[in-house]
């Protein structure tokens, strides 16, 4: 399932035909039902878990709240903040990842497999332990600043060979730059005796979610994802290739540095919340190319609504497949992830 959008392109005529291939309905569609989907993911969300509530009380805790209720109160605290998270890490993950693979023309580029999950990780590894007291707010800033600086030493690392940058080489440096990152989450957390916390962070999942994190998070994430649509355009045509993207009259350096800004703020904000889960950003943008086609304009919006679907629903499988213990998502989406990604590998061996 993968796209002619990171073939190379010959001239700007052959670049306005691949724009062709874009199919709007189709777009429409998923949007419309994907929404109506979420929606109703939203409240089977809020309706399971390990306490036993009615549709009936569910809808009472919602529209006419009584806090002396034990069960309003878990639906209202936990379980609506906790779709709500869902619902918004799953977009960021799947635009992070279908703004990637556009930039950078690599069908296996990732923010979990390029480095920027592990660089935010890091960074919050090494936040518990030096300011375990600070609020969400500055968690959030610490990991924009650690994906920020794995993603430079990724590209640094990539770029070092005298043929340049090539989605193998970036690859293969996402790798490296995430297991030393990892290995420096998992020793950080060792010497401070953070152990339990990090590994179930580490894990992801969306069940420590609350209103506080929610409050602080949204903003920046609706800016990221209005940047991302305005960036749109652009992207589809970085993603023929940046000849011809210069050819149309793109500043390409000028919409790369905006894109990754964007991908760095998605990226932290999600870690920062329900931990780095991998692979969202990789499978959703490759469905998405598959179902509405190479423009970004619609690729953009329809991976947000469709990674949003996934993350909501894998969070309602992983209260219900071992209830009433919970399966970490993170594990979940790896179950699928990972032939994903071999797949996608062995058909593009040749090109990378």
């Amino acid at each position: 399932m993968d796209s002619s959008t990171h073939s190379a392109s010959g001239s700007p005529h052959t670049g306005a035909v691949k724009l062709l291939q874009s199919r709007p309905a189709a777009a429409v569609m998923i949007l419309i039902l994907g929404i109506g989907a979420i929606l109703f993911g939203l409240a089977l969300s809020v309706s399971v878990g390990a306490a036993d509530i009615g549709l009936a009380t569910v809808w009472e805790a919602v529209f006419r709240f009584n806090p002396d209720l034990q069960q309003h109160q878990i639906i209202r605290e936990l379980r609506i903040p906790r779709a709500l998270a869902g619902a918004l890490v799953g977009a960021c993950f799947a635009v992070a990842g279908a703004i990637m693979q556009g930039m950078t023309r690599n069908p296996l580029a990732d923010s979990g497999l390029l480095g920027l999950n592990a660089g935010a990780s890091a960074a919050l590894a090494l936040t518990f332990a030096f300011a375990p007291s600070v609020s969400f707010l500055y968690i959030m800033v610490y990991c924009f600043i650690g994906a920020a600086a794995a993603s430079l030493l990724v590209f640094g690392i990539g770029s070092l060979s005298h043929s340049g940058l090539t989605p193998l080489r970036l690859t293969l440096a996402g790798a490296a730059v995430s297991a030393l990152l990892l290995a420096v989450s998992q020793g950080v957390a060792i010497l401070f005796n953070l152990s339990q916390d990090i590994a179930f962070w580490m894990a992801g999942g969306v069940g420590g979610a609350n209103w506080t994190q929610l409050k602080i998070m949204t903003p920046w994430i609706a800016g990221a994802l209005i940047a991302a649509l305005l960036l749109s355009r652009s992207i589809t045509l970085l993603s023929l290739g940046q000849e011809v993207a210069a050819g149309l009259g793109q500043r390409t350096r000028l919409v790369q540095l905006a894109g990754m800004i964007v991908v760095v703020i998605l990226a932290g904000a999600a870690v920062s919340t329900v931990g780095p889960i991998a692979f969202v950003g990789l499978m959703i943008p490759h469905i998405t190319r598959y179902l509405v086609g190479v423009d970004y304009r619609w690729i953009i919006p329809c991976s947000a609504v469709l990674g949003s679907l996934l993350i909501v629903f894998a969070d309602i499988a992983a209260r219900m497949i071992n209830a009433p213990y919970e399966t970490p998502i993170g594990a979940l989406i790896a179950v699928i992830g990972v032939p994903f990604f071999v797949y996608l590998a062995s058909k593009r061996k040749g090109e990378l």
